[in-house]
Formats: structure tokens, sequence, C-alpha cells
């Protein structure tokens, strides 16, 4: 199961890939990270999937990733009369709470939230920007807008506004339910939709802690203002480029992926870019030259992994997609300029002893050629801190906690391998040997640099580097 690549591809499951044989098959073709989106499928239909994948993991004798993705609340505007109405440029229509005919005078918005935070000046875009008005004027319970961009508005058509920080929880009643559900489970990461400010994710960290990682979508411009308390309140982001591409110019949304990618990397969190990689090939066999351009650039960015949608879910070629995408990421990864733009973008030291002696280890690795660093880790910060550097040589992170053996293949080069707990010096130095040879990282011949911690099982203690041969220890 080893990869030959550094970066990791998640997908998602879906009518298309959910029976046990497609896992199997969506795995061998590069899955790290498996996501159940809740927005669709029922609690019955999530338990199979996430039951088939534990059941395969076992039968590969590997670790794999399961994603927990919350729908979030969904901002929609209410039934109107005849199904739709058709609205035009320069034109002024009025929303209302309630009591609505549904016409362009009084479109209901059965919202309460929009109207105690919504400011004239403020956007509302209407089925992903399709439709564009601006706020002129409002009560208590009418909002009057001009329109910007015209179009059609028909029934329950979601709303973006990407001016107005709403004072709305991101966990609705039916994301609480699914949360409670993911983690009897066992789910190993939480995605949280719809953040827009550090205080959203708070509530969810009361539910889930220690039991999952916390994954932050970034969607939201308000998010991006705050981003730096954002991720260090996280355990992961996603750089959710549909939403986000809705509610910022989408000539931003490259930028804005690269500042993201870096903030995280400086965090040592691990980031995830989704969204439309491959678009094309939920019909198609093969992807654009600009999609799979755009999963280069991710890779070039840094990002720890690269997500598949629809491609994997609900897709014609959801073997094909990954397979796809397995090989953009090794062809950019074995690129010339990969390991130019790494170093170029390798973020500056931290000034701790952890950060510094996993730094190092990153360095001594390349300048004697090892085959692969060896990571001892509980927590998987260990490992996180040596990814940072983005090194050439592969990580081997040994855990003895099954949970940190999973979250670990979402981190960038790392290989997880679960392990007893070690209780001495020497013990280290066998194991580690073992496994590099074992997992067929490393001849007996070559020499592997070894990171762990003192006292071992002591999460956060990255204080201990050797070089050790793996003749005499495999």
């Amino acid at each position: 199961m080893r990869r030959y690549r550094r970066a990791k591809i998640v997908a998602t499951v879906g009518p298309a890939s959910s029976s046990p044989e497609m896992l199997k098959k969506l795995n061998e073709a590069g899955v790290d990270t498996f996501r159940l989106n809740f927005s669709h499928g029922t609690h019955d239909d999530h338990a199979r999937v996430h039951a088939a994948i534990r059941a395969l993991e076992r039968e590969v004798g590997h670790p794999i990733g399961i994603l927990q993705d919350l729908q979030g609340p969904k901002i929609r505007v209410g039934t109107i009369r005849d199904g739709k109405i058709e609205v035009e440029a320069g034109e002024t229509i009025r929303f209302v709470r309630s009591g609505s005919d549904g016409d362009r005078d009084s479109i209901p918005l059965p919202h309460p939230e929009i109207f105690a935070a919504v400011m004239p000046g403020h956007d509302l875009l209407i089925d992903d920007g399709r439709v564009r008005v601006r706020v002129t004027g409002l009560g208590d319970d009418w909002i009057e807008a001009r329109v910007i961009v015209g179009g059609t508005i028909s029934n329950r058509k979601g709303i973006n506004l990407p001016s107005t920080v709403l004072d709305l929880s991101p966990l609705t009643a039916k994301d609480r339910a699914d949360l409670a559900f993911g983690l009897e489970l066992g789910v190993d990461w939480v995605a949280l939709s719809f953040v827009q400010k550090p205080g959203d994710l708070i509530e969810a960290q009361g539910l889930i802690g220690d039991r999952a990682g916390l994954v932050s979508k970034i969607e939201k411009p308000s998010a991006l203002d705050q981003i730096e308390d954002i991720i260090r309140l996280s355990d992961a982001v996603m750089v959710a480029r549909g939403d986000l591409g809705v509610e910022i110019p989408h000539e931003e949304v490259p930028g804005r992926q690269k500042e993201l990618v870096r903030a995280c990397r400086l965090a040592v969190k691990p980031v995830i870019v989704a969204t439309q990689m491959l678009d094309s090939m939920v019909a198609a066999p093969t992807p654009t030259r600009a999609e799979a351009s755009d999963v280069a650039t991710a890779i070039y960015d840094g990002a720890d992994a690269v997500m598949l949608s629809a491609e994997s879910a609900t897709g014609r070629y959801p073997v094909d997609a990954v397979g796809m995408m397995d090989r953009i990421i090794r062809s950019t990864e074995q690129h010339k300029l990969y390991r130019s733009i790494m170093d170029a973008t390798k973020p500056g030291e931290e000034q701790t002893a952890p950060h510094a002696v996993a730094a190092a280890a990153a360095d001594l690795a390349e300048a004697i050629h090892a085959p692969a660093i060896v990571a001892f880790t509980s927590s998987g910060t260990t490992a996180a801190r040596i990814a940072r550097k983005r090194p050439a040589v592969p990580i081997l992170a040994l855990t003895p906690d099954e949970s940190v053996s999973r979250r670990l293949c979402l981190l960038w080069g790392a290989h997880s391998v679960l392990s007893d707990n070690i209780a001495t010096y020497e013990e280290m130095v066998q194991r580690a040997a073992a496994t590099a040879y074992s997992e067929g990282f490393a001849k007996p011949t070559e020499n592997i640099v070894v990171v762990a911690g003192i006292p071992f099982a002591q999460a956060g203690t990255t204080n201990n580097l050797r070089v050790v041969q793996v003749d005499g220890f495999r």
C-alpha cells in the first residue's frame, strides 16, 4: 500500500462508489481518505459505507481515513408563485419574512437572521450567483433590493451573502444529530461548513472533543478576515473553492488558495484543496488540460491533499478520476521544478526545540540521502512538524494510536503505520529499522533518520534525533 507520492487524495463516496467492491478499487487506485457527505444519504447508508471501509482497512492492513462532511445551514428563498419569476437588471424587488404571495414584490425569505444582519449596500447572490441583487432599503420584515444581474429566481434556490455576517450557528439540528451519529461510528475527521468566525468552532470542538479532528471549510469571505485564528482553532482546513468562488470574485480564488495553503503549512495544519478539480470526469473519461493544471497547481502550492467530489460520488468514471489524480500528483512531484518551488516556499523555523529537531531531521535525511525519516508520534504532531518542511524524503510515521494513524492519511508525505508502544531507546531503534525494512522504504545497507520524543508516548516532546543503519536491526 505504499504510495509513490507525497500529497494525499480524498474522494467523496456516493451512489457511484459506495459498494465494497468499488471502495476497494478506489483505494487501490489511490484514495487515502474517504469523504462521507452528510448533505446526502441516510444514516443507514453512511453506516454501511463506514463498515465497508473499515472491513477494507482490515483486509489491506493499512490505515484508511474517513472524513464526515456536515451539511451546515442552508439559506434559501421560499416558494414562489408559478415556481419561478424572471427579474431584469435595474428593476427593484422585495423580499419578505412571511405572508408572501411569492411574486417580485414579496419574495419569501424565511430567515430572520438575514433581516437582523443585512445592511444597505450588501449583495444577495441567488442560485450560486446567477442572480445578483443589492440591498437598497429594509425594515423589520422586508428587504428592498435592486437587481444587478438579472435571471430566474425559482423555488428553494440557495442564497449567498458575501458581505453579511449572520448570527447563525454553523451547526443545525440536523448537523448535531449527524455529528453524534458520525462520532458513534468512529469517523476520523469532521468537516464544519459555514464557518464565519473563530467562535463558530468552539461549539463543534466541545461536541467532538478528542474523538475526531476538526476541519474548517473556508467558504465565507468573513472567514478570510480572521483566518489565522480559525486555523489555530482547527485541526485541518479545507479550501472549499466552490462556495468561496461564489462569494468572492473568481479572479481572487487562486491567490486565496495559495495564501491558505501557505498559512496552514506555517501553522503545521493539514490543508485540503477541494471542488471541481477534475469536474469534466463526472461525464468524460479524461479531464480537460486546464483541470489537470489545476490539480498540479495545488500540488505546487504545497497542499497536503486534493479532493474529488462529484467525480467519485456520482460520476461515470470514479476509478479513472482517482487514477488520473494520482498520476497528475506523481508527475508534478517528480518535475524538475517541484523541489525548487518547495524549497523556495519553505517556512521559517519556529524557535522551539521540537520544531528545530523536526527541521534538522528533514535536513539531515536529505544530506545523507536517507531513504526515509521514521517518526515516532503519539499525537501525529512530530510527523506534522517534519512534513512542514516538505522534505524530499518520505516520512514513515509510527503511532500506537489507531485514530492517529488514520488521521495521518491526510498529512503530506506521511506513510502511517500502527505500532505498539515502545519503552526503551534500544527498542525504538530496533522498531524503526525493522519497520522501514518491512514497509519497503529501506534496504539493509542504508541509513535512516529516526525522530522521537523522550519520554516515550508523551505528546509534543519531539526532542531526539538519530541516524540508524538498517542492517542488524531488521
